[in-house]
């Protein structure tokens, strides 16, 4: 499968591995860098999807998403993210998701933001069911490169590790390194990490911006069991 990542927002705050350990399934645990696990709130636009090499999705597979994540390391070296929550406006991708055990919550999701000298970008989360609600919006500093160490680990993450059928598998994502740009916070209240369980303190440590990538998702493979 192929998609693009668009006009990404990501947010991301220090979290003891302690607590991150707790979501981790069986033969992962919590990837340490910079003195400290971390958790990030993530909201982008999801496009171009393709299942296969020809088969287009035009309608479902274009939507904006919003995730929260952990970062991972498995027992077999594989480095990745563990998600607690993507919402997504389009219930087939939902259900599918859901069905493989992927945590997606049916929500209304938009992206929000404005042109001019000094653009803002951003995204809303207005859940179905009436738990906490998100509204993110930076203002991206598009003359500025971010490649220092911190940003580039928090983003360069190739997979995901999740459970399903009793077993902890991790699927690949080959991507290009994001084009990535500092971004200052202009609003935030989010509920979506303290509905995923998670508190965190003051602002966002690290707040980035990227214009996307285009992504290949690989064959999963079973992780050796722990």
């Amino acid at each position: 499968m192929k998609q693009t990542w668009s006009e990404a927002v990501i947010l991301h705050w220090r979290l003891p591995a302690s607590t991150a350990a707790t979501f981790m399934p069986p033969g992962v645990e919590p990837d340490v860098f910079d003195g400290s696990t971390w958790v990030g709130l993530i909201g982008f636009h999801m496009s171009a999807v393709r299942l296969g090499r020809v088969l287009p999705v035009p309608h479902v597979g274009s939507f904006v998403e919003v995730n929260v994540r952990l970062y991972s390391r498995g027992a077999d070296g594989s480095r990745g993210i563990v998600f607690l929550s993507l919402d997504a406006p389009r219930l087939p991708v939902v259900l599918a998701a859901r069905a493989l055990k992927i945590p997606y919550v049916w929500s209304r999701c938009r992206s929000t933001g404005t042109d001019g000298p000094a653009p803002v970008c951003g995204y809303e989360v207005e859940r179905r069911d009436g738990q906490p609600a998100s509204r993110f919006v930076v203002r991206p500093d598009l003359s500025v490169q971010a490649d220092d160490e911190l940003s580039l680990e928090l983003t360069a993450r190739f997979g995901m590790h999740t459970r399903f059928a009793g077993r902890t598998f991790f699927l690949p994502v080959s991507h290009r390194p994001w084009p990535l740009h500092p971004a200052e916070l202009v609003h935030l209240d989010d509920g979506l990490l303290g509905a995923a369980g998670l508190e965190v303190a003051g602002p966002p440590e690290s707040v980035l911006f990227s214009p996307g990538v285009d992504t290949v998702f690989g064959r999963p493979w079973a992780m050796p069991a722990p």
